[in-house]
């Protein structure tokens, strides 16, 4: 007959108490799911290991012979544990995280500060990329976690989702369009800035344009970080669409203006992915959760601008 650690404890308990019921209390459970297990120890070992009265139980000899082999096994299992909890909060050897250029001037700062200070024998590695490399990067190990806006085939993903953002068009500050909107049947009209590959932005506006009706009017291609396609814009080359977080201190500062996306409303998500194909980091979970907590924290003090979190039902329908 097999017995557990459960069933030495529920021993060991028995016998610091004297009593069955005691124990139970102790322990949350019954008295009849007590003796079961004890009956289950006393079958392993063809010995009876208590005699029992109406004032309680005190241990038989054989009894006293199994307590301190039990109370060796329990501290065995303590250690274990506490050697696993340690084990845990050390964190991975090394850790490599990829974002997207505006996920990342969002996100990096507030995470690396949480990493170092919860895991400071970690070595973090942060790296920005396009929504295509970074994919790209998952699936032959070069990282090992991406904060990255969920891209439309995720099959090779493991996904936590965390936030969704609106989409905007961009303009030049003294851009002629009138109105805090722009009708997406009128996009095909407009002079566009966006990247070459046809993945992330340039998938969505594409997509976009189609349903409308319409085709893309693209000025100039740009595989360059968001920072030049900002510049790009600014110096009245065209139009682009972006996140509202990658221009608000643009827009702030009065050097592009933007105008809400409608028919339909364009939004993003934003997820934590790691590869499927690729065996887990260890204690990446506990990475992923520190990420989580941070980016959570971003949004819900207002420092994301125009994001709102997917609340957990959501995201479960949401993930791959």
């Amino acid at each position: 007959m097999t017995i557990n650690s459960d069933d030495l404890e529920y021993f060991i308990r028995v016998a610091a108490t004297g009593s069955f019921s005691r124990a139970a209390l102790e322990l949350g459970t019954d008295p009849s799911t007590l003796s079961r297990h004890m009956a289950r120890l006393e079958g392993a070992y063809h010995a009876r290991l208590f005699h029992r009265s109406g004032r309680g139980v005190v241990l038989t000899e054989a009894g006293m012979v199994l307590l301190e082999q039990a109370k060796q096994v329990a501290a065995s299992l303590q250690q274990a544990r506490h050697a696993l909890h340690e084990y845990a909060s050390k964190g991975p050897r090394q850790v490599v995280i990829a974002a997207q250029p505006t996920i990342a001037r969002m996100s990096f700062g507030r995470v690396g500060r949480a990493l170092k200070a919860q895991f400071p024998e970690t070595r973090v590695r942060f790296v920005e990329g396009l929504g295509t490399h970074i994919l790209e990067w998952l699936a032959s190990g070069e990282i090992d976690i991406a904060i990255l806006y969920m891209p439309a085939h995720a099959g090779g993903l493991k996904v936590d989702m965390l936030l969704r953002e609106p989409v905007r068009l961009v303009m030049p500050a003294h851009h002629p369009h009138e109105g805090d909107t722009f009708d997406i049947a009128s996009l095909g009209e407009l002079p566009l800035i966006l990247p070459s590959t046809p993945h992330g932005l340039r998938l969505l506006a594409e997509s976009l344009a189609s349903r409308a009706g319409t085709a893309l009017n693209i000025a100039l291609e740009c595989d360059g970080s968001t920072s030049v396609t900002k510049r790009l814009v600014e110096e009245r080359c065209g139009c682009t669409i972006l996140p509202q977080a990658a221009v608000a201190a643009e827009v702030a500062q009065g050097r592009l203006r933007t105008a809400r996306l409608i028919n339909p409303e364009v939004v993003r998500d934003v997820a934590i992915a790691t590869a499927k194909n690729r065996p887990p980091v260890a204690q990446l979970w506990n990475v992923i959760q520190t990420i989580r907590g941070e980016v959570v924290d971003c949004v819900a003090g207002g420092e994301w601008p125009g994001a709102e979190l997917i609340d957990t039902a959501e995201a479960a329908r949401c993930a791959p």
